[in-house]
């Protein structure tokens, strides 16, 4: 169910100017109507916030942390969009802890856009955010992103909306027309300001973003960075033996330079630093203490139970696909 509002007029000033309407969602038959918002504070949330962590001042000293899998589908987002459509938007899920605002996931939302009005699927946006709690219930909703180098005067009547499921939510924005030839990623969070009582603005202030991920990401983004180096933007993915190689390999090199890091600082070449010492020092104490026999049985008795587990799943495939072959007889 759709929501429409008319959109403002420019603002004179860096800040953007709070409409006197906003969208506000339909249930049944009735038409949409525009509702006028207090003219000194914000829309209340809802009796039960789907994102009761983040109220009172942002937490986590004002950094949000993104992974891959965001930008990944904020940019399929985009390229999929319906045709004459200038942007995307979408709902940010995460979570929050006292130190840090993570963003883990999200999903778009349908919206048009034109120079008078702007409409947004609520409804929708509402059962995709049901259907995820099913999967992961510990994600909430942290905000909204956008693709664009720039904050819209649209803007201000969605972050109106996002902040009624959201208190305090995040406003993400990608470059997705790579200004500047980059990738320009932004996040941030609103404030009202004006004169209590008289005509109020939103400012938007900005948050540091860090990109964090989990070891099953670090395997894409190695894979993606890996097309910068050819020539078509094609890169296969490498087998389970290859992955060992490679990490074994990086191990490897990275030996080698700590060794010659220490020899160069024994013989004088290079000045000692007592921080790198004691990192060493505990990298060391944590390797246990082995001797090589013991290491070559323990690893040969891991190998085995992964070739006897190998085997029988093969084993297994293979009785499944004869006794369908079997059926259809």
């Amino acid at each position: 169910m759709a929501a429409t509002a008319p959109a403002p007029a420019p603002p004179s000033a860096a800040p953007v100017q709070s409409p006197t309407t906003a969208p506000i969602t339909t249930t049944g038959n009735a038409p949409p109507t525009a509702a006028p918002l207090p003219p000194a504070t914000p829309a209340p949330p809802p009796a039960a916030p789907l994102s009761a962590a983040l109220s009172g001042p942002f937490p986590g000293g004002r950094v949000v942390r993104l992974h891959p899998v965001v930008l990944a589908s904020i940019v399929d987002s985009f390229e999929r969009r319906n045709e004459g459509a200038a942007r995307v938007i979408g709902t940010l899920l995460g979570t929050v802890d006292k130190h840090s605002v993570e963003v883990t996931n999200c999903f778009s939302v349908p919206h048009n856009e034109s120079e008078d009005e702007v409409a947004v699927d609520m409804e929708f946006a509402k059962n995709m955010y049901e259907l995820h709690k099913k999967v992961s219930p510990s994600e909430i909703i942290l905000g909204w992103y956008a693709t664009g180098h720039d904050i819209t005067e649209h803007s201000v009547l969605i972050h109106e909306y996002y902040s009624r499921e959201a208190h305090n939510p995040i406003h993400l924005t990608v470059d997705t027309s790579l200004q500047n030839s980059r990738m320009s990623i932004k996040a941030y969070v609103s404030a009202p300001m004006g004169v209590p009582g008289k005509t109020m603005g939103v400012m938007f202030t900005p948050l540091t973003v860090k990109y964090v991920y989990y070891d099953t990401e670090r395997i894409g983004v190695d894979l993606i960075m890996k097309t910068c180096f050819s020539p078509n933007r094609v890169i296969g993915l490498s087998s389970d033996l290859q992955q060992v190689g490679s990490a074994s390999a990086r191990i490897q090199d990275t030996l080698t330079m700590v060794l010659q890091y220490a020899e160069d600082v024994l013989s004088g070449k290079v000045a000692a630093d007592n921080t790198v010492g004691r990192f060493l020092m505990d990298l060391i104490n944590q390797v246990p203490k082995i001797s090589p026999e013991d290491f070559e049985t323990m690893l040969n008795s891991n190998i085995n139970d992964l070739l006897m587990v190998t085997y029988l799943a093969n084993l297994t495939q293979s009785q499944i696909a004869l006794n369908e072959k079997l059926l259809s007889l």
